[in-house]
């Protein structure tokens, strides 16, 4: 079997992690729920993850990092718990479902949305935002890179754009926390939305939310918190307020090896990897006769991601052929990025997408390339 959707979870992790996860199964406690070594253990584990994520990050104080189960609920909490009825809210056509269905349930409550598109590369520019700016706008939020394209948005012009105009910028990292740089403070991002299990090398069911200590969130969820029993109302401090009921420590303690794998090894360096990768089977496929390549390959900072099609096939015929006769797994169909194929006319087919991951190899690269040059003689 040969891997190559590693956009959607990276399934080959270092050992570290799933030797954290069994270790965590068998010593950790409730963290926050006692005194005991048990529960100090998962408390430490908890906390140390933190500290790594906020280094990772540029976050200053690793208490404004809370976790959650994935990008979609950070995501969810950030939209539901910041905007109300009669903002103006300025996103792409970039985004993932994630975001966009959370809006547009809001916007049936009231909340007005703009919608910026791309270019024919698929690229949104930081003037496409600024002309969607309102007298009543209050934030925006961008994916940082597409998970159908891999192209990068420039999140540090939007947060210079952003905080000129006095907005609140909130970034969707699911695809870029591990492979591209980040740093909220540079970057000046006001909420960080990342996921665990791709690029950071995490079990799933983990990922996290980092919140400006300037931003009073509302709490999607309320319940126990293992401090302040009697108190009616969530706890106001961070991470707590927004990390009601026993957190996924096992999880975490996983979370916490990938990210430190991520950290030794560095972003830069497992980029330039990745995506050294992704040009072999770019370069290798281009010119095959039906091949359309969608996004912008001469960026040097995107996404290890080749989305593409093969004459007029449907692209789930093509990737049930890679994954019969070759064992290549790769991803299909909608990508839950339904805009962004409306803008390349793909809706119906889909796309088929080739992503890469730090323990793919040339070698697979190379059958991956011979698989395609099969399929489009036939």
């Amino acid at each position: 079997m040969i891997y190559m959707d590693n956009a959607a979870t990276s399934m080959r992790k270092p050992k570290e992690v799933t030797s954290a996860v069994t270790r965590a199964m068998t010593s950790i406690g409730n963290a926050g729920r006692g005194v005991n070594d048990a529960s100090l253990e998962a408390a430490r584990e908890i906390y140390e993850t933190r500290s790594l994520l906020a280094r990772l990050f540029g976050v200053k104080d690793p208490k404004q990092i809370a976790f959650t189960s994935n990008s979609t609920m950070s995501l969810n909490m950030a939209i539901k718990g910041l905007l109300v009825p009669g903002d103006h809210v300025i996103t792409t056509i970039q985004e993932h479902n994630s975001v966009l269905r959370p809006l547009y349930e809001l916007e049936a409550l009231g909340v007005s949305l703009s919608i910026v598109g791309a270019d024919e590369k698929g690229k949104t520019t930081v003037d496409d935002i600024k002309k969607a700016i309102r007298h009543n706008t209050k934030y925006i939020i961008t994916t940082h890179a597409s998970n159908l394209t891999g192209n990068a948005l420039p999140v540090a012009e939007i947060g210079d754009l952003a905080r000129e105009n006095g907005l609140i910028y909130i970034v969707d990292a699911s695809q870029s926390a591990g492979v591209l740089p980040l740093d909220v403070e540079a970057m000046k991002i006001d909420v960080l939305c990342f996921t665990g299990h791709k690029s950071l090398y995490g079990p799933q069911g983990t990922g996290g939310i980092y919140v400006s200590e300037q931003l009073k969130m509302r709490p999607l969820v309320v319940g126990g918190t293992g401090v302040q029993t009697f108190r009616h109302e969530q706890p106001p401090e961070m991470p707590t307020h927004l990390e009601a009921g026993t957190l996924n420590g096992h999880g975490i303690a996983g979370l916490k090896a990938g990210v430190t794998f991520v950290l030794e090894r560095g972003v830069e360096a497992i980029r330039e990897r990745e995506l050294a990768l992704a040009q072999i089977f770019r370069k290798g496929i281009a010119d095959l006769p039906g091949i359309q390549l969608y996004g912008d390959f001469e960026e040097e900072l995107r996404c290890p991601i080749v989305s593409f099609n093969v004459g007029d096939y449907d692209s789930g015929e093509v990737g049930d052929e890679l994954l019969q006769e070759y064992g290549i797994i790769t991803r299909t169909g909608g990508h839950c990025a339904p805009l962004l194929h409306e803008h390349f006319g793909t809706e119906s087919r889909g796309m088929i997408r080739f992503s890469f991951s730090h323990f793919n190899t040339e070698e697979e690269v190379e059958k991956a390339i011979t698989a395609i040059k099969k399929i489009t003689l036939e």
